[in-house]
């Protein structure tokens, strides 16, 4: 399985490697051009006012960050126009359509900046400007790539006019118009070339050359060469690709059922699924994909090895409708654990309904491979993406497990995409996050945040309180907001923006939501009494912020309200993303 993220700087490890391996790719491609010109990558990343140009490095690789191919495109906010620097695939690897899923990714990107087009160099393809035969036949396959794109060289300009007289092979100028209505005209066109010409090559270029190029350039519509290899216009795909990218992607727990404790009052059960997803699929925003399977290597990384071997081992060992509960809870001393795994079950446990039976680690587990599934939607920057799973996880700490959950779905997810930038976690459950706040309560890389009924009446009642900030590197990137038994909508959407401004200043690149629907009304679970369009509020408040959100099922107990707040909630949440009119910028 391959992706495509975007690399806008180089301070996480997992963006170096890649940007290593970028340069690498270039090397064995350009041989001839000196190695310390790839070296600037990085400083052109974080000084675009030093080179005027904003750059993006795009990487399709794989979930072990082998990286197969790769494309930098400049933009010139000033100018308005994008600029595709290179395009290549690693040697080691055979193309497979990684170049255009690349320059269709680039194309996107342009159309969402808005930019008169996009713009780059291509080796001619004709004799009169190449002598190499086998140069020019490989320009062909090059030309003849871009126009299945629509994108052609410029004519009856000087741009392809050596600058020495003993160059061979000048460049064409190609133009993809990104399917833009309007056509570029003449004055715009100089501007872009002066760009070109002056950011890129004014060490090269001397300026009475420059000149030459611009006077060149006439008024009126620009032309393009003729389509030498495809007879029509190309069909506008992007289109239907944009429309995809502001899907909600969807990932469901498909093993979700086989956990399920038949007895009297355990609410957390398998029709929460179905009753939200038969809701939340009438609004058409969504994209279901399957969960991809993923090692244990990621709970590991958050949740002590003593809790998921126990886990993994009591489970194994059940018989089909068996179950244990906790029921003695020892003192917790690491060095003598107990021996008898129904007593282990106080010692890795923090309440007395929360059973273990056959499945739950299994369906623990496949809930983990969700939020990792959605997960992996950020990086390849899609918007949105959600986990409707169970059993939820948010009140599992780093060494025990509880209130219906086993894994921390979200701190897991958390965890995975804080290599590739700092994250924040709102959890607006109607319980508070004790999970999330054990496990990041020592880091700064990850802003956790809960709203939630105070823990003096609501579970887990032993933490929760506001005065819980954070230790060491983690002091002040802990914050939590209880609030009292009863709550007026005003009161929690007055927390909810503080919690928002929260996250404005803290900047992250990811956006996790703990979402729990136990704070509607009549939630067995709950004392709130929220309705579908507070929901709806929640959600489109989170959505104005614009950040890649991901979205990971918790709580909720009514089913016969269940679906239609997430309905609203989602609804909301998609409005305010896509929506022009946002609030974001008025949380000061």
């Amino acid at each position: 399985m391959f992706r495509i993220r975007t690399i806008t700087n180089d301070l996480y490890l997992r963006d170096k490697a890649a940007i290593e391996q970028v340069k690498q790719i270039l090397v064995s491609h350009f041989p001839e051009v000196d190695p310390q010109k790839f070296d600037l990558i990085p400083e052109q990343l974080r000084n675009p006012l030093k080179y005027k140009f904003s750059v993006r490095v795009f990487v399709l690789e794989n979930f072990s960050g082998f990286v197969k191919g790769f494309a930098t495109l400049y933009y010139a906010p000033d100018i308005n126009f994008c600029f595709l620097e290179f395009i290549a695939t690693s040697k080691d690897a055979t193309s497979g359509g990684v170049g255009s899923a690349l320059y269709e990714r680039v194309r996107e990107e342009s159309k969402e900046l808005g930019a008169l087009g996009l713009f780059f160099e291509c080796l001619p393809d004709h004799p009169t400007f190449c002598k190499d035969a086998d140069l020019i036949t490989k320009n062909k396959k090059r030309l003849k790539f871009y126009e299945k794109f629509g994108a052609r060289p410029i004519i009856n300009t000087l741009y392809e006019l050596p600058v020495n007289e003993a160059d061979t092979c000048p460049p064409l100028l190609v133009f993809d118009d990104l399917d833009r209505p309007e056509p570029l005209v003449g004055k715009d066109l100089k501007k872009i070339v002066a760009a070109i010409l002056e950011r890129k090559y004014s060490d090269y270029c001397p300026a009475r050359y420059r000149q030459k190029v611009l006077n060149s350039i006439k008024d009126g519509p620009v032309e393009r060469r003729p389509y030498l290899y495809r007879k029509s216009e190309p069909a506008n795909k992007n289109i239907a690709d944009l429309l995809l990218r502001r899907r909600i992607f969807l990932v469901v727990n498909d093993k979700h059922s086989i956990h399920h404790v038949r007895e009297r009052g355990y609410v957390e059960s398998p029709v929460r699924i179905e009753s939200i997803r038969k809701e939340i699929n009438k609004t058409g925003l969504f994209e279901e994909i399957k969960p991809l399977l993923f090692t244990e290597d990621h709970i590991r990384k958050v949740h002590s090895s003593g809790l998921v071997n126990y886990l993994k081992k009591v489970c194994e060992d059940l018989k089909p409708g068996q179950s244990v509960y906790p029921y003695v809870f020892p003192i917790r001393n690491a060095a003598k654990p107990p021996k008898d795994r129904s007593v282990a079950a106080g010692y890795y446990c923090i309440d007395t309904f929360t059973p273990i039976n056959k499945n739950a680690y299994l369906a623990a587990k496949r809930a983990v491979d969700c939020v990792i599934t959605a997960s992996q939607k950020l990086l390849e920057e899609h918007p949105l993406s959600y986990a409707l799973i169970r059993p939820p996880g948010h009140h599992s700490e780093k060494r025990v497990f509880g209130g219906f959950c086993y894994f921390n779905n979200i701190a897991v997810a958390a965890n995975f995409l804080s290599e590739y930038g700092k994250v924040a976690i709102l959890d607006i459950d109607y319980h508070h996050g004790n999970g999330q706040q054990d496990i990041f309560y020592h880091r700064s890389d990850v802003l956790t945040i809960s709203i939630h009924g105070h823990p003096s009446f609501a579970y887990p009642y032993f933490t929760g309180f506001d005065d819980e900030k954070g230790t060491g590197d983690g002091t002040g990137f802990n914050i939590n907001y209880p609030l009292p038994e009863i709550c007026t909508t005003a009161a929690y959407h007055e927390t909810l923006l503080k919690a928002l401004k929260k996250i404005k200043t803290f900047s992250p690149r990811f956006l996790l939501v703990s979402l729990g629907f136990d704070i509607a009304k009549g939630d067995p679970t709950g004392t709130w009494s929220f309705t579908a369009p507070d929901f709806y509020r929640n959600g489109q408040l989170i959505g104005q912020m614009k950040f890649p959100t991901l979205v990971v099922q918790e709580g909720g107990y009514k089913n016969v309200s269940l679906g239609i707040n997430a309905r609203h909630f989602f609804k909301g949440l998609w409005d305010g993303r896509f929506s022009n009119n946002t609030t974001a910028n008025h949380i000061k």
